[in-house]
């Protein structure tokens, strides 16, 4: 059988609830009930040659109807005069005559109240954000148990845009940091409704706290003492916010950046030398250290496309750094400990010298094979110490 079912109604109603068009109704005011709900029905032939199934249709659809059950769907009668089986009453149409109906049928009647709890709280204590529940009300919904603190946290943020508090200083009834911890991303998307609650768009991982005046955790660098006359009260392998590296009261005579961490653990003395490594993409966090502009400074990173386009940022803030073991015979002297770079990066890089570019150009476009790198902890360290020699 073709026809609609009372199963069929049913799920037409499903499918607006999934939509969240009911929910979202019910903060916009949009009138969404009385509803006519398409209907597939017989027809004149299906009445001469199917007329039993017809009517045990018909009996189906009135024993579902709001008529028989005191909820639901109400039909719409039209009347057929056949030649064949005579004069019959016919379902034209079918309509859900309010919203109660439509949630009855569904079963979701306690998730439409609880909907309406979180409504009222919203319009009491933030009315700006009915335009996000109306956006996402079925979101909105699975959050309705932590909505009252949500709600707090907004609030908060909202008459104090600019704390300069750490998050662990938040003091709000109810509410613990792991709360807001856990729930960065959609009080992000809530507070962008009050520009007073989100001064500053970001990225990164401290985003959350630059968008909404928190102090974030302080960057930290990591870096070793190659000369033992340059220690620090003895301490030679210091980890310290980057603005304490900026301000550290030391001279050295040459700086040495390496990615990898292993590789500045095991870096070799060099006389007046530090070398401060496991930053990564994170190079940019020394544009904060001024004076490394006024020292030799050496960059040493993995033979790759994303080595290279490390060398690059670094470089749109000290121009002078120079790349170390970086270069096409150290490449090609360690061929048998190639490996593949899972994703290379293809941009343009501006600042790389000739050699450089000719070297990037030839491992972004596979000329030595495909996604060719050589991790710099794979080169030799004979290799490392004799280029070490030549350099200084």
């Amino acid at each position: 059988m073709t026809w609609t079912t009372p199963d069929d109604l049913r799920a037409q109603l499903e499918r607006l609830w999934a939509r969240g068009s009911i929910l979202s109704a019910t903060v916009t005011g949009e009138a969404l009930f009385p509803r006519r709900l398409p209907l597939r029905r017989p027809d004149r032939r299906d009445l001469a040659d199917r007329f039993g199934e017809v009517r045990a249709w018909i009996q189906a659809l009135e024993n579902a109807s709001k008529i028989e059950r005191g909820f639901g769907y109400e039909i719409v009668w039209t009347e057929v005069n056949h030649r064949q089986v005579g004069r019959n009453r016919l379902p034209s149409a079918i309509t859900i005559p309010t919203e109660q109906d439509a949630l009855r049928l569904i079963g979701k009647q306690k998730a439409a109240d609880r909907f309406r709890a979180m409504l009222q709280a919203t319009e009491r204590e933030l009315p700006v954000l009915k335009v996000w529940l109306a956006r996402r009300p079925l979101t909105a919904l699975e959050l309705a148990d932590d909505w009252p603190g949500v709600l707090a946290v907004v609030a908060w943020f909202r008459d104090n845009p600019q704390s300069g508090l750490y998050l662990r200083q938040v003091d709000i009834a109810g509410v613990d940091t792991k709360f807001i911890e856990a729930r960065k991303g959609l009080l992000s998307e809530l507070t962008a409704f009050i520009p007073a609650a989100a001064e500053g768009a970001a990225s990164g991982a401290a985003s959350f706290e630059r968008m909404h005046g928190l102090r974030a955790k302080p960057a930290l660098v990591r870096f070793r003492v190659l000369d033992p006359r340059l220690a620090i009260r003895g301490l030679r392998d210091l980890t310290v916010p980057v603005a304490e590296l900026a301000g550290l009261d030391i001279a050295p005579a040459r700086v040495f950046v390496t990615e990898n961490e292993i590789n500045g653990l095991a870096f070799p003395s060099i006389v007046g030398g530090i070398v401060i490594f496991g930053l990564g993409y994170g190079v940019e966090l020394l544009s904060e250290v001024a004076w490394l502009a006024e020292r030799p400074l050496h960059y040493w990173g993995d033979i790759d496309t994303h080595g290279l386009a490390i060398l690059d940022r670094l470089r749109e803030r000290f121009p002078h750094a120079q790349a170390l073991l970086m270069d096409r015979p150290t490449l090609l002297g360690h061929r048998e400990l190639w490996g593949r770079e899972p994703a290379p990066y293809k941009g343009e890089l501006m600042r790389l010298r000739d050699e450089e570019r000719a070297l990037y150009d030839d491992l972004r476009s596979d000329r030595f094979g495909p996604a060719v790198r050589l991790e710099q902890e794979r080169i030799r360290y004979g290799w490392i110490r004799q280029v070490m020699t030549d350099i200084l």
